[in-house]
């Protein structure tokens, strides 16, 4: 054994000690060429790698299914919204016309109850007064309440001297002549209405039969 040149002991390197520590790291270097030939150790790669791709395409897939989820719910959503304002606009619709079909009915009644004075006015205006006056005052007041009954929608109806229409008109005479044609009123008895474009009353009169 050589001794140390400073006398602090025997050396501990030798030639030997120097093969021993080659021969581990070959023996290192072989088994990590081993280990990377047989990829058993790839830093960085491997299972890592695969697992994320993995995790990347199933969120992609959970976003589009929420996606189309979302997408159905809202078409699912304006179709209930518009479907409201359809049945909200037939509502309003139907309200509208029933409170116009009742307006309607309560101005043809009230009409329709207001006839008979009418008629009363027009009887006493053709029988002669001797007060003019007092005849042409009735006649200021048939005149006023006729104006007014017409500007709610009271339309008179022609009748003398034209064709019987059953109607419009109610036959409750008949008288035999030859002057004129068949079926043709001769005579009013009651004159005949209509309101707003609908038969009122119809009128009653006497038509001309072939003798």
């Amino acid at each position: 054994m050589p001794l140390d040149t400073q006398g602090s002991g025997p050396a501990l390197v030798t030639s030997d000690s120097k093969s021993y520590t080659g021969s581990m790291d070959s023996t290192k270097q072989f088994v990590d060429s081993a280990d990377a030939e047989n990829g058993s150790v790839q830093p960085g790669d491997g299972a890592n790698g695969s697992d994320t791709a993995s995790s990347t395409a199933d969120a992609e897939s959970n976003l589009e299914a929420e996606r189309d989820q979302l997408l159905a719910e809202r078409a699912e959503l304006q179709d209930r919204l518009l479907r409201r304002q359809a049945e909200f606009d037939n509502f309003r619709r139907r309200a509208e016309r029933d409170r116009a079909d009742v307006l309607e009915y309560a101005n043809t009644e009230t009409v329709r109850a207001l006839l008979p004075i009418l008629d009363d006015f027009e009887r006493a205006l053709k029988v002669e007064s001797a007060g003019k006056d007092y005849a042409r005052g009735m006649e200021l007041i048939y005149q006023r309440l006729f104006d007014s009954l017409k500007k709610l929608g009271l339309e008179p109806i022609t009748s003398t001297g034209l064709q019987f229409d059953p109607n419009i008109h109610h036959a409750v005479d008949r008288a035999e002549t030859n002057e004129v044609e068949e079926n043709t009123i001769l005579e009013e008895y009651q004159r005949g209405y209509n309101f707003r474009g609908k038969m009122l009353r119809p009128a009653m009169v006497k038509v001309a039969v072939k003798s």
